[in-house]
């Protein structure tokens, strides 16, 4: 067997051993940097007997399948593997002067775990052996033809657990909206359609686990508290992950509860932000066995209220803009035994906005002149039930789930010298949706996966227009999609250097409409043809996928990949009425070299190339009546290019790099939605034709620089330093007169320190440390007010913080 390799033999369902054979192994005694993600007993001694070289037996599939928490620090094998045994309820047998076997201990004594204080949290580093949870097959990153980014869930708890926005300060390939939290619309890899909650599906897919966040519903901006990891896969996915991940998807992936011992952890900050008011943030975790081995609860509580810092004076108030956010999960899981477990999840997270973050371009800073509250508020809700096991060599895991979605929002509507006017728009999303999937892997990368799905998702949008205190009801609409799916992938190593794999997605979808609160005075021929245009009607689409792996050296690989993705299509309003939209859909072919891994080499880098062709493009637009509406806008081409790069300078500091470019182009624009665009307006016709040439919310360029310095201090002491700069270029907000503003160009940083004293902490953090003001966002309102709008960055904001971990 090569040196380096893993291999693991099976018989009769049971794990009979897992050898690692290395040329210049580590010694017993001698401490080496651990860091391995929470998962089972199996991935985790499969990643510390690659790490220390060592010969590790687990005879016994229950126990390679218990869950254990996540273990880092500079560890000897044999502290390491006794802290394994320790959380699995394991006892630790040494075979030889570099074998040790794990079996299962009789009993497991919970209360005395639950007295022993948690060792003092040790310097972080960053994971060996990377477990690709998303592509489905629990694959290692040196067998996923792709481009991933995996980010630790402890790393975006640095400073305080935020939202999504933490994600997109840390790659160049996310980008976002700026409405608001549980407003935005999240884009990767230059995959934007419009800027408003419409009745368009998002373009990126947003999982909790094995379940979407939502459908046709914006981002929800759970808070990204006490995960073990998030997982970035630019797109398109459509092979594995259906409808709606035509850029790619984020994954949340949550730490399970641990039947093996009572632990938790507890945070709590306080924020000042200059030219506006403090904030307040907190957090806890509970983990909590009830049977030993067997049963455990894990029960997370977060929030935070974000101080304000816009004014407006013609409503005579200051730092309007603040956000209170209030959430939480609980999870449950019981070991069924033979391998088999069930786990229940419910999440919950509630949003109230009291004002928009939107200022005046031209007015004085930080300041708008709106005559009215543009307040927001955002529910969600989730309950996911999930079976997994194995059957022999082959794993099982079956997901159901049930999701409700509410987003309320008020926009100011007063045309110049007009009487005020106030617009307030709803979206209801209720879905239930189901994931059914069989799987194998080999050590080598090759293996199969066959799964099925189930997603029913209905979205009702309202509408009301006029007076504050006399909102009268204008045109909604109903959409309701159902979609049944088969899909497969296989993987073959046809040569020791190469992995080539392909799939195939079959999804059947149904799709019906209904509008809402129409005028009542329609003629009998239009209440015939809006009859025609909501008529149910079913599609099926095909979404194959196939790549290649050349491994062109030890540490340097090569990749190919071709991907498909789609968005069914739906009802739109339009005025007083409303009409269908066609589904859009995209064919991705890219290129990428890689070499190194995060944390582990001295060096590591990666450049991709991709091409992608977008028929038929979904995005909003503003009609003539001056209300957002959705059209298919015509076709179109985008190229991007990522290099990402990372270097260790000295132990404890790395220094990363990274550049996205993306070039768009609408080469085949709609004729009709030309003259949607021009309708009522005198526009030169020419203008139009250039804002519709870019796809908008994307900068060409994007960059960003960090780096992270950590030491242990002794004593149980250690410092990590956390900092970094994000330049965004200039994009456009949409298309059309209205929505063809500039945006971007702007520069953003931040700079976080933890001083970790045993099983405490102090953390100290800076965000826009320059202060810069900049536009996120161009969009405050759709309608024409007389005020050009911009979405400054928040101002510079100092945090304080405390955690504590038992």
């Amino acid at each position: 067997m090569d040196a380096g390799t893993a291999r693991v033999r099976l018989a009769g369902g049971g794990i009979v051993g897992v050898l690692i054979v290395a040329p210049a192994p580590a010694m017993a005694a001698d401490r080496v940097p651990v860091d391995l993600p929470g998962g089972s007993v199996g991935t985790q001694v499969m990643a510390l007997g690659r790490l220390a070289g060592a010969n590790i037996t687990v005879p016994d599939a229950r126990l390679w399948d218990r869950p254990v928490p996540r273990l880092r620090g500079q560890w000897s094998i044999e502290r390491a593997l006794a802290a394994i045994a320790r959380s699995s309820g394991a006892q630790v047998q040494q075979l030889g002067p570099r074998s040790w076997r794990l079996v299962p201990r009789r009993s497991t004594p919970v209360a005395h775990s639950a007295r022993r204080r948690a060792p003092p949290p040790p310097p972080q580093v960053p994971a060996d052996d990377v477990i690709v949870t998303a592509s489905k097959r629990d694959t290692t990153r040196d067998h996923f033809a792709g481009q991933v980014v995996q980010v630790a869930g402890s790393d975006l708890e640095l400073g305080g657990a935020g939202g999504t926005s933490k994600l997109a300060d840390r790659m160049t390939a996310v980008a976002s909206t700026y409405l608001g939290a549980g407003r935005n619309k999240l884009f990767i890899r230059g995959i934007a359609d419009s800027s408003f909650t419409g009745p368009t599906q998002a373009t990126v897919g947003q999982y909790f686990g094995d379940l979407r966040l939502s459908y046709n519903a914006p981002d929800p901006d759970l808070r990204l508290a006490d995960l073990a990891a998030v997982e970035v896969l630019e797109g398109p996915q459509g092979t594995l992950y259906g409808a709606g991940s035509l850029g790619g998807l984020i994954r949340l992936v949550p730490n399970a509860p641990d039947p093996s011992h009572i632990g938790g952890s507890a945070m709590l900050g306080g924020s000042a932000t200059t030219h506006g008011a403090p904030g307040v943030d907190g957090q806890a975790v509970l983990n909590l066995p009830l049977i030993a081995d067997r049963l455990a609860v894990r029960l997370v509580a977060d929030s935070a209220s974000e101080g304000g810092y816009i004014d407006k004076p013609l409503l005579g108030r200051t730092d309007v803009n603040r956000t209170r956010i209030t959430g939480g999960r609980a999870a449950i899981r019981a070991d069924l035994g033979g391998g088999w477990s069930v786990e229940a999840i419910g999440i919950g997270q509630r949003i109230r906005g009291d004002d928009s973050q939107y200022a005046d371009r031209d007015g004085p800073p930080l300041t708008r002149s709106a005559p009215v509250t543009e307040g927001f508020s955002a529910d969600f809700g989730q309950a996911q039930f999930i079976l997994s096991g194995r059957i022999g060599e082959v794993r099982f895991r079956s997901s159901s789930g049930i999701t409700a979605h509410d987003l309320m929002e008020r926009y100011d509507a007063t045309p110049p010298g007009g009487p005020v006017q106030l617009f307030a728009q709803a979206n209801a999303t209720r879905m239930q949706a189901n994931e059914t999937r069989a799987w194998h892997s080999a050590p080598d990368g090759s293996g199969w996966l066959a799964g099925f799905s189930y997603v029913h998702n209905r979205t009702r949008l309202t509408r009301l227009f006029g007076e504050p205190d006399r909102l009268l009801p204008r045109t909604g609409v109903v959409n309701t999609v159902e979609e049944a799916t088969l899909y497969g992938e296989a993987s073959l190593r046809l040569l020791p250097g190469l992995l080539t794999t392909g799939g195939l997605r079959v999804t059947r979808s149904v799709l019906d409409g209904a509008g809402e609160d129409l005028p009542e005075a329609l003629s009998v021929p239009t209440l015939a043809m809006l009859r025609e245009v909501s008529a149910s009607r079913a599609q099926t689409i095909l979404l194959p996928s196939a790549s290649a792996l050349v491994d062109l050296t030890a540490g340097a690989q090569l990749f190919f990949r071709y991907q498909q993705g789609f968005r069914p299509g739906g009802l739109t309003i339009e005025g007083p009425l409303f009409r269908r939209f066609r589904n859009d859909r995209v064919a991705t072919i890219e290129a990428g070299l890689r070499t190194g891994q995060p944390g582990r080499d001295r060096v590591d880098a990666s450049l991709t190339l991709a091409h992608t062709s977008w028929r038929d493009i979904q995005a909003d637009f503003i009609d003539a009546s001056g209300l957002p509406s959705t059209a298919n806008i015509g076709d179109g081409k985008l190229w991007t290019i990522e290099a990402l790069a990372g270097f260790r300078i000295v132990p404890g500091l790395r220094v990363e790099g990274a550049i996205s470019y993306n070039d768009s182009h609408i080469d085949e624009p709609s004729n009709a939605q030309i003259v949607a665009l021009t309708a009522g307006q005198v526009v030169d016709r020419a203008v139009i034709l250039a804002r519709l040439s870019q796809i908008p919310n994307i900068a060409r360029v994007t960059g960003r620089v960090g780096a992270v310095f950590q030491r242990p201090l002794g004593g149980g002491r250690d410092l990590r330093v956390d900092g970094w700069l994000r330049y965004v270029g200039s994009s456009r907000l949409g298309v059309g007169p209205v929505l063809g503003e500039l945006q971007g160009s702007y520069l953003d940083s931040g700079l976080t320190a933890r001083l970790g004293l045993g099983a405490y902490g102090v953390t100290a953090g800076i965000t826009n440390l320059a202060d810069v003001r900049g536009n996120r966002f161009a969009l405050g309102t759709p309608f024409t007010t007389g005020r050009d709008q911009v979405t400054p960055l928040r101002p510079r904001t100092f945090r304080i913080g405390l955690d504590a971990a038992f």
